[in-house]
C-alpha cells in the first residue's frame, strides 16, 4: 500500500458574476408578470400568485451575496431565465470538459507535474452534460492523460466521493497521479422562477491531483489520513430532469422538473448527521474535533455550516477555523468545499490537520481528513 497525498487544486472562475440586487430585480420583474398574465386564474383560486424575493430574504436564508455563472444575460431575462449556453458540435470540446481542463492545468502546476503523467480522470459532478461518452473521457482526452477515466455523480458530495476513489487507486497501486474534477454548471439546472430557491447556485469547476508521496515532487503536499463515505435515502432534496422526462404526459403546467428541495427539512436533518460523521471518522484516528486546525465544509447555507462546527468543537467559531466561501460564489455544488481548500489552506502548518467534508442530496456525506507535510 502506498502513502495518497494531494499536490495541487485548480479553480474555474465563470466570466460573469449576478448579485442578490440584480437577481432580486429580474425575479421579480417576472413575478409581477406571471401574476398579471394569470390574475383571473388567480383571483378564482385556480392559480397560487407568486411572492416576490428580496435582497434581505436571500442573505438571511443562505449567506450567498453574489454566484458566478457561464452566462448572466439568460437567467436575468425575466421571459426566460435559464442561461443560454449555445450547442456545440460532437467535434469541438464540450463546455463542461473545457472547463474541467482550465482548473486541471492549473492543479497539475501547481502539483509540478504534466497532464500527461495523469493516469486516472475522475469526472466527479452533480450532473453531467450528457450520458455519454464519459466527460472524464473527454477530458483525459484533451489533457492528454494516460490511463483510464469514468463520471460519477452523488450530487454535492460528488468531488469529496470522488477524492476516495482517487485516493484508493494511489494505494492499491492502480494509479500513480489521479485527477478528481467537479464542473459543476449548476446554473443550468437551477429552478430561477422558484422563490424558494432561485439565489442559490453558482457555477464553477475544481480540480485535486492525488498522487503517491514516494514519487510525489510538490513542494506542498497533504497526506490524506483517511477518507469515509455514508449515504443514506431522502427524498427532499430532488432533480428529476432527464432522458425520460419525455416519455411522459404532462399538461404543461408541472413545476420544472431541475433542482428542488424541502429545506427546512434538509438543514434539520443533515446537520446532525454531518456532525455526527466528522466527529466519528475523527475518533477512528484518535483525533478530536478541537485538534483540527480547519474544517473546509460544503457550502450550502451558512447557519448549517455554522451549526456543524459548533456541534463539532463545542463554541461559535470564525473564518479561522471554518472559512467561507459561499457569499461569493453561492452553492457550487460538490465543488464548494474544494474551494474553500483551495483558497484558505496557504496559512497552515506543517503538521496542521483538516477536514474537508461535503453534504448533499442522497443524503450523501464524504470527509477527507487531511495532514499537511
Amino acid at each position: 500500500m502506498y502513502q495518497a497525498v494531494i499536490t495541487g487544486t485548480g479553480l474555474y472562475r465563470p466570466p460573469h458574476q449576478i448579485s442578490n440586487a440584480e437577481l432580486v430585480a429580474s425575479f421579480n420583474a417576472y413575478v409581477e408578470r406571471f401574476n398579471a398574465e394569470h390574475a383571473a386564474e388567480i383571483a378564482a383560486g385556480e392559480v397560487v400568485a407568486l411572492q416576490p424575493s428580496s435582497v434581505e430574504f436571500i442573505e438571511k436564508a443562505s449567506g450567498i451575496k453574489n454566484r458566478y455563472v457561464m452566462d448572466k444575460d439568460g437567467v436575468l431575462d425575466p421571459a426566460r431565465m435559464y442561461p443560454k449556453i449555445p450547442a456545440r458540435s460532437d467535434d469541438q470540446l464540450s463546455v463542461m470538459a473545457e472547463i474541467a481542463v482550465e482548473a486541471a492545468r492549473q492543479a497539475c502546476a501547481a502539483a509540478g507535474r504534466d497532464p500527461s503523467e495523469i493516469d486516472a480522470v475522475y469526472c466527479a459532478a452533480a450532473n453531467m452534460q450528457r450520458g455519454y461518452p464519459a466527460m472524464a473521457c473527454e477530458i483525459q482526452a484533451a489533457l492528454g492523460a494516460k490511463g483510464y477515466g469514468f463520471d460519477m455523480n452523488v450530487a454535492c458530495s460528488s468531488a469529496t466521493f470522488g477524492i476516495e476513489q482517487a485516493v484508493n487507486a494511489v494505494k492499491v497501486g492502480s494509479a500513480r497521479c489521479a485527477l478528481v474534477v467537479s464542473p459543476e454548471i449548476t446554473s443550468a439546472h437551477l429552478e430561477w422562477r422558484d422563490r424558494d430557491c432561485h439565489f442559490i447556485f453558482g457555477d464553477t469547476c475544481t480540480a485535486v491531483l492525488v498522487e503517491r508521496a514516494d514519487t510525489a515532487v510538490s513542494a506542498e503536499q497533504w497526506d490524506v489520513l483517511g477518507t469515509q463515505l455514508v449515504t443514506q435515502y431522502s427524498n427532499n432534496i430532488r432533480n428529476n430532469f432527464g432522458f425520460m422526462n419525455r416519455c411522459e404526459d404532462s399538461n404543461g403546467r408541472e413545476r420544472d422538473k431541475t433542482f428542488r428541495q424541502e429545506g427546512r427539512k434538509v438543514f434539520k436533518e443533515v446537520v446532525p448527521m454531518a456532525a455526527a460523521h466528522i466527529e466519528a471518522h475523527l475518533g477512528q484516528l484518535d483525533i478530536a474535533p478541537t485538534q483540527v486546525k480547519r474544517f473546509w465544509l460544503h457550502q450550502a447555507n451558512l447557519g448549517m455550516n455554522q451549526l456543524v462546527i459548533k456541534k463539532l468543537v463545542g463554541a461559535e467559531a470564525g473564518s479561522e477555523v471554518a472559512p467561507l466561501i459561499l457569499d461569493e460564489w453561492g452553492n457550487t455544488a460538490s465543488a464548494g468545499s474544494i474551494i474553500a481548500f483551495h483558497q484558505h489552506r496557504g496559512d497552515l502548518a506543517q503538521g496542521d490537520l483538516g477536514v474537508i467534508c461535503s453534504f448533499g442530496a442522497g443524503y450523501s456525506i464524504g470527509s477527507v481528513i487531511v495532514k499537511k507535510r
